[in-house]
């Protein structure tokens, strides 16, 4: 007998009673193959049938004078136009019969009417190769077919009495021919026959369990689509809400940055811009000319000042104070700056050891006590003003202390279009860098501003 080579593909099924079990030749189950093996086979199931009885008509004219009589020449020459005209009827008419079934292993079979023709076709295609056989064992041959097409013919619970008797024909055709005439003819006839069915029964049954693999990893694989399909849609959701995420995330930079630079401008040029109008508004009042042209040096220092700031701003927007100064370097000439500017006295004071700090933390640090003396100058009417940087292990400190005529922190107004951006800007500035500034301040009692932000050393 000769197998048919089985794949790891998932199988195709037929609906049978009994499960759904696909099926190659000799009634093994198989499973898709590729295209060129199912046109082979195609071609196999529609001209092989001729071809094998083509073969053995030939061999048993052949041998018909030795092993033949008359009568059983006759009788095999009515059984072969027989087998003929019912393997046509089989290609070209047999009722309720799909063009594709039975041309390619993997096909299913046919229902109804058709199951039923497919059925009696091999009934008595096995009948006639059993008389055939008869008369001359070399038509054993067209019996092999049946172990071919069987599980295309027949149903699971039939598949193996047909091929039980397909193994009859072919051991009584190896054992001497039909019927056994001799006592060692029987006995090799048995003994050919349980070797036949051992061997067709284990082919079947090796297939049903590599048919029963084979659907498992079938649904492995079915069950991974699934699986890939989920995970195709979960990868395009989140790639959807990492492009909101991008969207948002653009937006929200995009706003902070327009806080940095209106906060970056007014530290800068709108603060210079005003206390030159505030030294030129002096000299239009002031008759003394000495004093209207040092004011007008100062005013012009100032925009000179502010000038490189705009330009150092267009750069990389960090304060032209830090560029060769450390920061307590350039508070300290910011304090004696606004101290001259102001005309009041002010003292700056550092405690602690003195770090290098990362250039954010010290442009913000910087800002936030040019804008606390800003706020001072312009609403304090102090006399004094202490400021005091402090080092701590984890955290820097700077404070802007005031003996102004002080206000309520709670009715403080909302920050105006054409007002600065005062103690919301500070804030804004500590939180920017994970810090906090806090006011404290009472009517007649002076103001204290303090911002705390953690210590991130250079580098």
């Amino acid at each position: 007998m000769t197998g048919a080579r089985l794949t790891s593909q998932p199988p195709t099924t037929r609906d049978v009673p009994g499960g759904s079990r696909p099926t190659g030749p000799f009634g093994v189950p198989g499973a898709p193959v590729a295209s060129l093996a199912e046109v082979r086979w195609a071609q196999f199931f529609r001209y092989g049938p001729y071809l094998v009885l083509a073969l053995a008509t030939f061999l048993s004219a052949v041998s018909a004078r030795a092993v033949m009589s008359r009568t059983e020449i006759h009788v095999a020459a009515v059984l072969l136009v027989l087998a003929v005209a019912l393997q046509l009827w089989w290609s070209f008419g047999a009722p309720a019969r799909d063009d594709h079934v039975h041309t390619t292993v993997l096909t299913i079979p046919p229902r109804g009417r058709a199951a039923t023709s497919g059925q009696v076709f091999y009934a008595l295609r096995t009948l006639l190769a059993f008389g055939l056989t008869w008369a001359n064992p070399f038509f054993a041959i067209y019996a092999v077919i049946g172990y071919f097409d069987a599980s295309h013919l027949l149903p699971v619970r039939r598949l193996r009495l047909g091929l039980l008797a397909t193994t009859i024909i072919m051991a009584g055709s190896q054992s001497g021919g039909l019927p056994p005439r001799t006592a060692d003819n029987w006995l090799a006839f048995v003994a050919l026959f349980v070797l036949n069915a051992f061997f067709c029964l284990v082919f079947v049954h090796i297939g049903g369990h590599e048919q029963d693999a084979l659907q498992q990893k079938a649904r492995a694989y079915r069950e991974l689509e699934r699986t890939n399909a989920r995970l195709t849609q979960a990868l395009a959701e989140n790639a959807h809400l990492q492009a909101q995420l991008l969207v948002q995330a653009r937006e929200a930079g995009v706003a902070d940055e327009r806080r940095r630079l209106a906060a970056e401008i007014h530290d800068t040029i709108a603060q210079g811009l005003a206390e030159i109008i505030a030294q030129l508004q002096v000299v239009t009042l002031t008759r003394d000319e000495g004093t209207a042209r040092e004011h007008l040096t100062r005013a012009a220092d100032l925009a000179r000042s502010s000038l490189r700031e705009a330009r150092r701003s267009v750069h990389n927007l960090s304060p032209v104070a830090l560029e060769h100064d450390t920061l307590p370097q350039a508070l300290e000439k910011t304090v004696a700056e606004w101290s001259r500017n102001s005309g009041v006295s002010a003292r700056f004071t550092v405690t602690g050891t003195e770090e290098p700090l990362h250039a954010e933390v010290e442009a913000t640090l910087l800002r936030i006590v040019q804008e606390a003396l800003a706020n001072t100058a312009r609403h304090a009417d102090a006399s004094r003003v202490g400021v005091t940087l402090c080092y701590l292990a984890d955290e820097v400190i700077v404070d802007v202390r005031d003996d102004g005529r002080g206000f309520d922190p709670r009715a403080v107004p909302a920050r105006s279009g054409s007002g600065g951006f005062g103690l919301e800007g500070i804030r804004a500035r500590a939180e920017r860098i994970a810090g906090t500034a806090q006011v404290e301040s009472e009517p007649e009692q002076g103001t204290a501003v303090s911002a705390r932000v953690p210590l991130v050393r250079h580098g």
